[in-house]
């Protein structure tokens, strides 16, 4: 068995003692999603039908709420994800603009994650710090008034690996 193997088992007995410790709960689909989620790193199908095959139930009820909630990803995420505004007043400051620079410095779109797994990039429809347009955030960080090149590469800097 090779390393890489050996390790997807060692993640899908983690998964299997997760739905086991969950049996006679009510309604347990979201929480051991978001265990997988921690697990995995995200929800690919070939997980999504593990989950359904060891909770005996249909796989299409695991993917409806997979798809129905953003938190969950069926894609990989990097390790950090940088939320870009989109609001008003952030789009009327330049969020359009700051949008193609970090696309351009991180070599990816939106809705994509880097080759390093080090930025997933998200736009977002209002973050509530209009008053520091254009903003985007980087999990708890909130960056305001990112108008230059240099700004948010000296930013992006900061989540080296």
């Amino acid at each position: 068995m090779t390393p890489v193997a050996q390790q997807d088992n060692l993640l899908y007995d983690q998964l299997k003692a997760v739905i086991a410790q969950s049996r006679g709960q009510r309604n347990p689909l979201i929480e051991i999603l978001r265990t997988a989620q921690e697990i995995f790193g995200y929800l690919p199908l070939e997980v999504q039908e593990f989950i359904a095959r060891e909770m005996d139930i249909p796989v299409s009820k695991v993917y409806g709420v997979v798809t129905f909630y953003n938190f969950f990803s069926m894609l990989p995420r990097g390790k950090y994800t940088l939320n870009l505004c989109l609001g008003t007043a952030c789009y009327v400051k330049g969020a359009p603009r700051l949008a193609q620079m970090i696309e351009e410095e991180l070599g990816i779109k939106v809705g994509e994650t880097t080759a390093d797994k080090r930025f997933t990039f998200s736009a977002v429809r209002c973050v509530g710090a209009c008053s520091l347009a254009p903003v985007f955030v980087i999990g708890e960080d909130t960056f305001g008034r990112v108008e230059t090149r240099e700004k948010m590469s000296e930013i992006l800097k900061r989540y080296q690996l």
